[in-house]
């Protein structure tokens, strides 16, 4: 094998409240963020007493691909480094490094391509390795999922258990909103992150139209801005929406999937499940929040075929199936080098 290591790479979270201050000012460090805003964000963590989800869920994920990796005997080591907390990148990558590891392949808990979900990753772990030294492994990442059968299916799977929540006459007549993390419009032009966006959107929007009577309608929509008023970001805001839905006359369910995510952390926990169902439930819409895709087993096992499909290629077999879906066909395994550049203002990045 060309790669003796799988490392997950993600965002981090508090697990205390006395971690959450310490992780805001990791997550701010070199950003213009007023520190009001820092305060802010810090009362959505103390609401669920300091403790994101993000760790745990990491940690199930972690769980669950061993369990794959050995039921199709890929003896591979798991390891697992964070942006933001600990464990933090340049810890793990030393714990790599003494127990031998040379070359290792990275899976980034982001489907989609942005600086915060990608970029920002790659260069923390250039940032990692020079920290570790001579010696640090080589990290390679695997290519960008939004388009992956793996991913499309657990996301689907979910909206179907969702939509299944509501009454036939409900399902068909539900309005359904896809939403993901909010980005600024400079961030966003240098990046395919809205086109894949749409993307996945609609080939979920597709696999789960029999319980909807046919219908492959579907808004996509977004939150969790953090940046200052006078920034441009990606809109509508899902609250926005919401209120102008209701205005305009919409009475029907709303059907909520954070396709944007790959785990209920904490932007789903309280921007949806706190702000967007409080909202609902005041001007009298019905919704249902759909799991992101978290360690559902179609999930679990895309990050295995990912591998295997990375290793081939490593291994001088480039005719290796690239499983993908729709029209945008496979991302490179290598990110060109002038992908998903850093927006032209700093901002609070997304957490993925």
């Amino acid at each position: 094998m060309s790669y003796d290591a799988i490392l997950i790479v993600s965002f981090g979270g508090p697990e205390k409240q006395a971690d959450v201050i310490p992780f805001l000012e990791n997550v701010l460090r070199g950003k213009d963020v007023p520190r009001e805003r820092m305060l802010s964000v810090a009362e959505h963590y103390y609401h669920f007493d300091g403790k994101s989800p993000i760790n745990e869920q990491n940690r199930n994920l972690i769980a669950a691909l061993k369990k794959e990796l050995a039921e199709h005997q890929i003896a591979l080591p798991v390891y697992w480094g964070n942006r933001n907390w600990h464990p933090l990148l340049a810890d793990s990558l030393s714990q790599m490094k003494q127990d031998g590891v040379k070359k290792a392949l990275a899976f980034f808990t982001s489907a989609f391509s942005s600086y915060s979900g990608c970029r920002q990753y790659r260069e923390n772990i250039v940032v990692a390795r020079e920290a570790v030294g001579e010696g640090a492994p080589m990290v390679d990442k695997l290519r960008v999922f939004f388009n992956h059968p793996g991913f499309i299916e657990a996301v689907a799977d979910h909206s179907t258990d969702g939509l299944r929540q509501l009454s036939e006459e409900e399902r068909r007549r539900a309005k359904l909103l896809f939403t993901a993390h909010s980005i600024p419009l400079s961030m966003a032009q240098g990046s395919k992150y809205q086109p894949q966006l749409e993307e996945a959107s609609r080939l979920v929007a597709d696999r789960v139209a029999n319980e909807r009577s046919g219908r492959k309608d579907f808004d996509l929509v977004y939150q969790s801005r953090s940046g200052p008023p006078t920034q441009p970001w990606l809109e509508p805001d899902i609250l926005d929406f919401l209120r102008q839905y209701k205005q305009g006359g919409g009475n029907d369910p709303v059907v909520i999937v954070p396709i944007g995510f790959v785990s209920d952390h904490m932007e789903v926990l309280y921007d949806l499940d706190t702000e967007a169902n409080d909202l609902c439930a005041e001007i009298g819409l019905r919704m249902v929040r759909v799991p992101c895709a978290g360690t559902h087993p179609r999930f679990v096992s895309m990050i295995r075929e990912l591998i295997v499909e990375r290793m081939a290629v490593g291994e001088g077999s480039p005719d290796v199936g690239r499983h993908v879906l729709g029209v945008l066909g496979p991302s490179p395994d290598v990110c060109p080098a002038d992908c998903c550049p850093a927006p032209r203002r700093p901002v609070m990045a997304p957490q993925s």
